[in-house]
């Protein structure tokens, strides 16, 4: 229920004027004042209850206050004061003139009245009073300097129709609640002034007057001033907002354009951020005195219209500015610079450019601050307010503001150009590190991606696929703890060292465990104390056999891969788990298992399956659904997994892919023989190996692959153990001589003195092959010899 006022309505001679100067409301006192009932005048020009002479004023009377001349419905004259409000129209009213005058408060003052006895007018507040009735009896000198109409004028009105505006009545219904419960009422008012609603700050102090007996008999009203404090915390406000909304990222653009966000329109109606490229070095900016004139990219601008149709460069942009020029003055003078149409100086900064200068002319733009974007002694841009909507110029208030909020978005921005910095430079460093093309193989067929994360930067992900003897091939899908340059350093030795140790043809198991021990040993160096965990790395290694179509896994906390066979479902290779790298003690399990030809293993690190929307399973369930849609490339393959997996915004960490489709060695390329312990067999034997080449067209290579397979089982047959293996296997490039035995003592190649009658079979065949080397096997080893056929040739 709304409040019941206590006062008179009729006290008051009120009309609404609409802005076609017809009559929309007139009160019981206007019927008073002039005779006339309201549906006499309602609807009817408000010209006609003028005089004659005051019809040709009516216009200017409306927008002030003033004395007029009225006719009374008997035709007489009759002076009036008016006070007029002029209301704007919004989404409720249309546009109106409210005009009311004062029918009561001339009366004579009675002594026992106790609002004639408070004793306001010394006061140096402004201070007014009001009866009963809600309406003013009087005001002292401070209140009349405030509202700019002497007492005798405005006595008998309410405070609602001297103010005219929405805060006046919410200030009466406070002033209504004092005066029925007798309890004072402070109460702050934001009354906006001028076209853009600055506000001034008010502070309204509101006490009960009462008389000898205790009852009350008015409101005192006590009005302070406090807008400067008001800007002050708004000033404040702004700065706290500025440090929370600029530099929530570190993109040097997007930091950019939070600043221009900010001051827009808190401190300016348009505001543009240029910034100096880096050096081409990709260091700091030049050290030294900048000198006219000053090339700027456009970062960001932001305007209170739509379209930012002010800005005259486009963002990404590149200008040159001259001196004098806003930007290029206040960066030469290394602090802010204002200019405004009132001094005369900024048409005369922009008489370089006739575009710009156009568009100070057309939006009106009367006021420009520049000021310089400068962090760590480096100097970063420059950042331009404008303003043309507000009509009050940049005060030392407003620069004091500008160059904090500015000052805050520099270390912002530098930041961001250090991150940037850093993440190209490990970047770089990981891409050299990482194999910038995968090998060609008769064993499989793979393809590859890396994508380093969206935020974090760059970490420690990295693939591999590294050719072994017999055909065979390793692939290795690894992921070091961490970002930055450091991750891509560790992650460079741990490749490093994967290919040393798959060199030495160590079986998957075997290779992790000396892994573990390396990542223990750079953990340890990492640490001060010697404490494990300062570094850690997963990894997952597998070996494909090309001729038994078999592959050997194994695994220390990675994901496991996912393998999908030629016309078959994807699924996940049930595989150990096995202890991240660089904890030790732990044993790491190997699996062997069968792949047909044309099956396509799926190798990944766990940023393609750890996102924030989705669990792993349901990620494993999504990657297997993007592995089974039919697609016969392998790239393909790869930039759909991606593309269904990551979110649009990037992954969160580093992903690395690996797809590798197994291929088979038909055994038409295999040649097979059990030799006798009988050197006096050798011969034979060359003989046989002469005519499997004739067979296969390599009669070319013969006499050297009979030298190499007469010296490899010659040695066996001598030194190791039996039974022994001959084995013979070739493509399209290479011819590959291997001999097994299971003696585990594996030979080495020496230099043969003089006089020595043997020593020199294996410097021979490592001067007529490619490639040779030895391998244990779970049954002994195999000493194998690569020959080139291009070579050959």
């Amino acid at each position: 229920m709304s409040p019941v006022y206590p006062h008179d309505d009729a006290a008051t001679a009120r009309a609404v004027v609409d802005g076609s100067g017809a009559l929309t409301e007139w009160n019981d006192g206007a019927r008073r004042l002039l005779g006339w009932s309201a549906d006499e005048v309602v609807g009817k020009p408000a010209a006609q209850l003028l005089a004659d002479d005051e019809k040709a004023t009516v216009s200017r009377q409306l927008r002030t206050s003033g004395t007029l001349t009225l006719r009374h419905r008997d035709g007489r004259p009759v002076s009036v004061w008016l006070l007029a409000h002029h209301r704007p129209p919004t989404a409720d009213t249309p546009e109106h003139w409210l005009v009311v005058s004062p029918l009561e408060g001339h009366g004579a003052r009675q002594p026992e009245d106790p609002l004639f006895h408070a004793d306001v007018v010394q006061s140096p507040c402004a201070v007014a009073l009001y009866d009963e009735r809600l309406r003013l009896r009087r005001f002292n000198r401070p209140m009349a300097d405030l509202i700019g109409i002497p007492e005798e004028r405005l006595r008998g009105l309410r405070h609602s129709e001297i103010g005219g505006r929405p805060e006046s009545v919410d200030t009466e219904r406070y002033m209504h609640r004092v005066l029925t419960t007798g309890r004072g009422q402070d109460v702050r008012a934001y009354v906006p002034s001028g076209p853009e609603g600055r506000k001034n700050a008010w502070l309204a102090r509101m006490a009960p007057i009462t008389d000898e007996n205790g009852r009350v008999r008015g409101v005192c009203l006590a009005v302070h001033d406090f807008t400067e404090q008001y800007l002050a915390q708004e000033r404040l406000q702004l700065v706290n907002e500025a440090s929370v909304r600029v530099g929530t990222t570190l993109d040097v653009t997007r930091t950019a354009q939070e600043l221009a966000d900010v001051c827009v329109p808190a401190l300016a109606d348009f505001v543009s951020v240029d910034l100096l490229d880096p050096a081409d070095t990709g260091g700091d900016h030049a050290v030294g005195r900048l000198t006219a004139p000053v090339s700027l990219r456009r970062a960001a601008h932001r305007s209170v219209n739509p379209g930012n149709p002010e800005a005259v460069a486009k963002p990404g942009q590149v200008d040159v500015y001259p001196s004098p020029s806003p930007q290029a003055d206040s960066l030469l003078a290394g602090h802010t610079i204002v200019a405004s149409t009132e001094t005369g100086d900024l048409a005369q900064w922009l008489s370089w450019d006739a575009v710009r200068l156009e568009r100070i002319r057309q939006y009106g733009i009367h006021s420009t601050m520049s000021v310089p974007i400068q962090a760590r002694g480096q100097t970063l841009g420059v950042a331009v307010l404008t303003r043309f909507r507000r009509p009050d110029g940049f005060t030392p208030d407003d620069v004091l503001l500008a160059e904090e909020i500015t000052a805050r978005a520099a270390v912002c921005i530098d930041n961001a150009r250090r991150y940037s910095r850093e993440r190209e430079t490990a970047l770089a460093l990981q891409r050299s590190l990482l194999p910038r093309s995968l090998p060609r193989t008769a064993a499989v067929e793979a393809a590859s991606r890396y994508l380093p994360a969206a935020r974090a930067g760059v970490g420690g992900d990295w693939f591999d696929v590294i050719p072994l003897s017999g055909m065979r091939v390793a692939m290795v899908v690894g992921d070091v703890v961490g970002h930055g340059i450091q991750a891509s350093a560790t992650m460079g030795r741990l490749r490093t060292a994967v290919r040393t140790l798959a060199d030495i043809d160590l079986a998957p198991d075997e290779l992790l465990t000396h892994l573990d021990d390396l990542v223990a040993r750079l953990s340890e160096e990492a640490g001060g104390d010697g404490s494990p965990g300062e570094v850690g790395a997963t990894c997952l290694y597998a070996v494909y056999d090309p001729v038994s179509r078999r592959c050997t896994v194994a695994r220390a906390g990675h994901p496991a891969p996912v393998m999908i066979p030629p016309g078959g479902p994807p699924q996940e290779v049930d595989l150990p788990p096995g202890p991240p790298l660089g904890l030790g003690g732990l044993p790491f399990e190997s699996v062997d298992f069968a792949l047909p030809e044309g099956t396509v293993l799926s190798l990944y690190t766990d940023g393609l399956i750890e996102t924030r929307d989705r669990d792993v399973d349901a990620s494993q369930a999504l990657l297997c659904e993007a592995l089974a849609a039919p697609s016969g490339s392998l790239e393909e393959m790869c930039d759909r997994v991606l593309h269904q997996l990551l979110p649009a915004g990037g992954a969160l960490d580093d992903v690395a892919l690996l797809l590798a489709r197994t291929k088979g060695l038909p055994s038409s390329q295999v040649a097979t023989w059990d030799i006798p312990a009988d050197p006096a067999l050798v011969a034979p034997i060359r003989k046989q190996v002469v005519a499997q080449l004739a067979r296969w067209s390599l009669s070319e290579v013969a006499f050297t692959a009979e030298l190499v397979v007469s010296e490899l089982v010659t040695n066996a047959i001598r030194y190791g153990a039996h039974p022994i293996r001959l084995r013979l296997i070739h493509d399209e490039t290479t011819l590959i001589c291997e001999v097994s035995d299971t003696s585990h003592t594996a030979p080495h190649l020496r230099r043969a003195r003089t006089f020595d009658e043997g020593g020199r079979g294996l410097l021979l065949v490592a001067q007529l092959t490619q490639r040779w080397g030895s391998r244990h096997t779970g049954d002994g080893k195999t000493i194998w010899a690569e020959i080139t056929l291009a070579d050959a040739m």
